[in-house]
């Protein structure tokens, strides 16, 4: 058991989770120099038949992108696929859990990666909606995703206390519900993931397809967690149904929740006020 919780102190180990964490970097920031390009000159633009043709294309071959329900049916294949083939039978309330063999708790999978995410995701986070505050574009999917993970969050903490379910490293089975102080179902830190990446897919999938990529975030954290027996696989699952879920909600407001609360001066932006 002390093994499994083990947390790895070698930094060349931490440096392995190092492609993940650019994706918290490369997206936005490719996304924020989109929004700044200049307009063609009408000479240069296409005509109306033009026009036509290529929004047949789109509608045809790509439109599957601009559907919302991708969201979740692509996020699920991909943490399916993540998953690796296990031996013996699924138990559970839901039919799928299943505890994995204990393993090496080292590589981009160890805790201490796990750890750097969530630190990294809450302070990538933060930074990015004080610095480019409440405005159209980036600076508002940012607040976006601010509000989409703290409300998440306090909705996995109060399922966590209400269930109560024990993890998997403890041996009880996965339907020990309503154990003690046990917090397993749902998991809070692939909540997190899934509400962080949500609103800036939902934002700019038309644009940017390659958007989806950051998907690999919570599937990803979920992946982790079960390898270190930390959670169940429907533990992740309704994190990321949980996360995606307020993701979805952050993005349909145009004045994210945070901005009502929070006094104005907060959301203007750094590289506004200065």
């Amino acid at each position: 058991m002390n093994t499994l919780r083990a947390r790895s102190s070698n930094p060349r180990r931490s440096l392995a989770g190092a492609p993940l964490i650019a994706l918290l970097v490369v997206a936005p920031i490719r996304a924020y120099a989109g929004e700044g390009a200049p307009s063609r000159p009408a000479s240069s633009r296409p005509s109306s038949s033009q026009r036509g043709v290529k929004s047949k294309l789109r509608a045809g071959a790509h439109s599957w992108w601009r559907r919302r329900w991708v969201l979740p049916a692509a996020g699920a294949a991909a943490f399916l696929a993540a998953m690796r083939l296990h031996e013996g039978s699924s138990h559970g309330p839901f039919g799928i859990d299943y505890r994995l063999k204990a393993q090496d708790n080292n590589g981009i999978f160890s805790r201490s990666n796990q750890l750097g995410l969530e630190y990294g995701t809450v302070a990538f986070e933060a930074a990015g909606a004080l610095f480019l505050g409440n405005h159209k574009g980036l600076g508002h999917v940012f607040w976006q995703a601010a509000d989409s993970s703290v409300f998440a969050g306090f909705a996995a903490d109060a399922l966590k206390y209400t269930f109560r379910r024990a993890r998997p490293y403890q041996g009880e089975g996965p339907n020990a519900f309503f154990q003690g102080t046990d917090q397993s179902f749902p998991s809070g830190e692939v909540t997190l993931q899934a509400s962080f990446v949500t609103p800036f897919i939902l934002h700019y999938r038309h644009r940017y397809p390659w958007i989806w990529a950051a998907e690999l975030l919570p599937v990803y954290d979920a992946y982790g967690r079960m390898k270190s027996q930390g959670h169940w696989q429907s533990d992740v699952i309704a994190g990321w149904l949980l996360g995606s879920a307020f993701g979805y909600w952050a993005s349909e407001r145009k004045v994210p929740l945070l901005v009502e609360i929070l006094p104005r001066g907060v959301s203007v932006g750094f590289v506004k006020d200065f």
